[in-house]
């Protein structure tokens, strides 16, 4: 069973830190335990132990609707259908994928909802107090990337909103005639918008964050199930083939394609599953959180891929060709209500998975960096602000550019999840000691050499290098599909082989 244990070695729980006296003012309501001695370098409000863990099995499962529910996984879900794949190796794909993301949210979820800490503090127990920058930098560069591109996806359905409206706008749509910087002025003007309300729904907190999950998931479906049922209703059940692609591969021929749609349901989740445990701190207890998880991973995202591929496949009759991007679908058909409601709902989808997956992760990340100087809020706001620096519509309009360099950063993620699992449940014994996670002091647990791991940094090069090379090297291509698989198993392996003293030793100790 896992235990969090004081220093003096004591089995207890976070609720026996006693509250700190510096400000209340953080997005979290004061509901911070933070003790006298632990080091301000390392502690603020935000990243302290919670006093409360208040989300049920409900708000676990409307946070991965809200991850699922966007333009990107409609696009990931359909496209999955047109591999040549028959439906049903399809399906059988999605629901092996999603179950093995339920599998390793939950070995993520339970260090972080035992202790009450977000992922970067309790990566302070394998990489060290201070190297625990390294992992939280990483995801939240990666997480400033998608921010930006999220952001500009959720534009496009304001832009077909406004231009639905005000038609006379349609110059200022063109980047040729009105634009900078590779982006239209009504471009600049509907990603802005986006950027401003995100921002406002951030700015509130966690609790006004919980909320709007709560109801936008729900809301996304209501809305996806009327466009389903009336584009069905047009084009006849008989005239729908949900072989969207042709049936190209039977047999033998079959697994390897179904493999691959497997790695590509793991590879897209990798993000939000790494850092789960800025959400699932927040649970109140792990059964719930197990339970949010599937219903929110295997049954809602198996239901959400059937309701997008006959969607995407009702497309072909009604408008004569395959649409695969809800927007352009809602934005074809004639009718003002329809457009205004399904732009609306393909906006707030986004903006739900844009919130939960990159901007509340990298917020405790760069928080982490500088907890006395960058506070949760400004820690999400330099996010913000870094994904309008990489004119993210530049990026997305160059796929090749936007999948090596997010293939790179991802390489990165798989070696980072290896080692937070092979340490917490194989080297610690799911041990804690959480106010040695808030401790410079050089006989801490969690101090190492100088604050840093040396192990953990000797495990991420190799583990995240060949993921790399998988990546880079044109005849190593044909694994690139794995590297997050690749790149975990090293992690894994090696950060045990590092540590094999540890695992017969008693746990936790240097």
């Amino acid at each position: 069973m896992p235990t969090v244990i004081s220093p003096a070695g004591a089995a207890g729980t976070p609720a026996t830190a006693a509250p700190s006296a510096l400000s209340t003012s953080s997005p979290h309501g004061g509901n911070a335990l933070i003790k006298p001695d632990y080091h301000p370098r390392l502690t603020n409000e935000d990243l302290a132990p919670l006093k409360k863990q208040t989300w049920g099995q409900y708000n676990i499962f409307a946070f991965w609707m809200s991850d699922v529910h966007s333009v990107g996984g409609y696009v990931t879900a359909g496209s999955l259908f047109a591999l040549g794949l028959s439906s049903w190796h399809v399906l059988a794909a999605l629901l092996i994928g999603i179950v093995i993301v339920q599998f390793f949210c939950n070995l993520v979820a339970k260090p972080s909802q035992v202790t009450g800490v977000p992922y970067p503090v309790i990566c302070r127990a394998s990489f060290g107090v201070l190297g625990a920058n390294i992992p939280a930098i990483i995801r939240g560069l990666i997480a400033v990337a998608w921010y930006g591109i999220q952001t500009y996806l959720a534009s496009s359905a304001f832009m077909i909103l406004a231009l639905h409206f005000y038609p006379s706008l349609d110059a200022y749509a063109d980047v040729a005639q009105h634009g900078f910087a590779g982006l239209s002025t009504l471009g600049w003007v509907s990603f802005m918008v986006m950027w401003v309300l995100q921002a406002l729904v951030f700015w509130h907190g966690m609790e006004a964050i919980r909320r709007f999950i709560d109801w936008a998931g729900p809301g996304v479906y209501v809305v996806m199930g009327i466009l389903c049922g009336w584009l069905v209703w047009k084009a006849g059940w008989k005239n729908i083939d949900l072989n969207l692609g042709g049936v190209r591969f039977q047999g033998w021929d079959a697994v390897p394609v179904m493999l691959s749609a497997i790695a590509l349901v793991v590879s897209y989740f990798s993000g939000p599953m790494l850092n789960f445990g800025d959400f699932s701190r927040y649970g109140k207890s792990f059964d719930a959180v197990k339970k949010g998880n599937f219903w929110g991973l295997p049954v809602n995202f198996v239901f959400f891929s059937l309701l997008t591929v006959i969607t995407t496949a009702a497309t072909l009759p009604v408008f004569g060709e395959l649409i695969t991007d809800p927007v352009h679908t809602v934005g074809r058909i004639d009718s003002t209500t329809a457009v205004v409601l399904g732009a609306l709902t393909f906006m707030i989808a986004t903006v739900g998975i844009n919130i939960v997956a990159n901007f509340v992760s990298p917020a405790f990340d760069f928080s982490n960096v500088a907890p006395q100087h960058i506070s949760w809020r400004t820690g999400g706001m330099i996010a913000a602000v870094g994904s309008i620096f990489i004119t993210p519509w530049n990026l997305y309009n160059n796929p090749q550019v936007i999948h090596y360099t997010l293939d790179i950063l991802g390489s990165f993620i798989g070696p980072l999840f290896g080692i937070l699992i092979a340490d917490y449940y194989f080297v610690r014994r799911q041990q804690v000691v959480v106010d040695d996670l808030y401790s410079m002091k050089p006989e801490g647990r969690y101090w190492y050499q100088n604050g840093y791991n040396p192990r953990a940094v000797m495990t991420m090069v190799p583990a995240a290098l060949v993921p790399i090379l998988c990546v880079i090297v044109p005849s190593w291509r044909g694994a690139a599909n794995y590297a997050w698989f690749i790149g975990m198993g090293l992690g894994f392996v090696i950060y045990m082989a590092l540590n094999r003293d540890k695992t017969t030793t008693h746990p936790g100790k240097n």
